[in-house]
């Protein structure tokens, strides 16, 4: 890595977690130099916008969660220990600083930065996907039964694991969080064979 790439990764690394923390729009230049003791001519001789920083951060904070998701799942053997280890995980991303990216960037993109709403997506879908994939192979292993739809469980519990994540940023309570994840786990078990 040169010199250019390694003060962009800085800057990406230094803004992430205030931008998904503040928001794109409340996150001002003055908050990434600020992070970064870099004067505004350094920042814009990296990124051409604020809004590129954003989504360099999104992609960033995505890829660190995707990494730490994987590594839980990697640690089961069998569906249900790769299933549980990954329910286990997302229960503790949330208590992580400034909660989940795919929610906060999700919510600000939502009508007002078609190319970011696009990343989000992608975001999502794949953090489904990972869902999908645990319960395709138990399937195909005989370790879960066939009577569960492995496309609508894994949407189902990806919107409802971020349903809870939202409720634990207001309420400020990780009630929510308990109860879906007891909720998500007996239902999976009632699937195991």
């Amino acid at each position: 890595m040169n010199k250019a790439e390694r003060t962009k990764r800085f800057i990406i690394e230094k803004s992430a977690s205030i931008i998904n923390k503040k928001g794109m729009a409340g996150t001002s230049l003055s908050d990434i130099m600020g992070a970064t003791k870099l004067a505004k001519g350094g920042i814009y001789g990296n990124f051409e916008s604020k809004d590129e920083i954003c989504v360099a951060s999104f992609l960033y904070l995505t890829e660190t969660l995707a990494d730490q998701l994987n590594r839980a799942v990697l640690r089961g053997g069998t569906a249900k220990e790769k299933f549980l280890n990954l329910l286990d995980a997302y229960k503790e991303i949330i208590n992580t600083e400034g909660g989940c990216p795919i929610l906060n960037f999700g919510v600000e993109a939502d009508d007002t930065h078609p190319g970011m709403k696009e990343n989000v997506k992608k975001a999502i879908r794949s953090s489904q996907k990972r869902f999908f994939d645990i319960i395709s192979v138990g399937i195909a292993n005989n370790e879960i039964s066939t009577t569960v739809n492995p496309k609508n469980f894994s949407i189902k519990v990806f919107a409802m694991i971020e349903g809870a994540i939202l409720c634990r940023r207001v309420l400020e309570s990780d009630e929510q969080m308990r109860i879906i994840h007891e909720a998500i786990k007996q239902e999976f078990e009632s699937y195991l064979i």
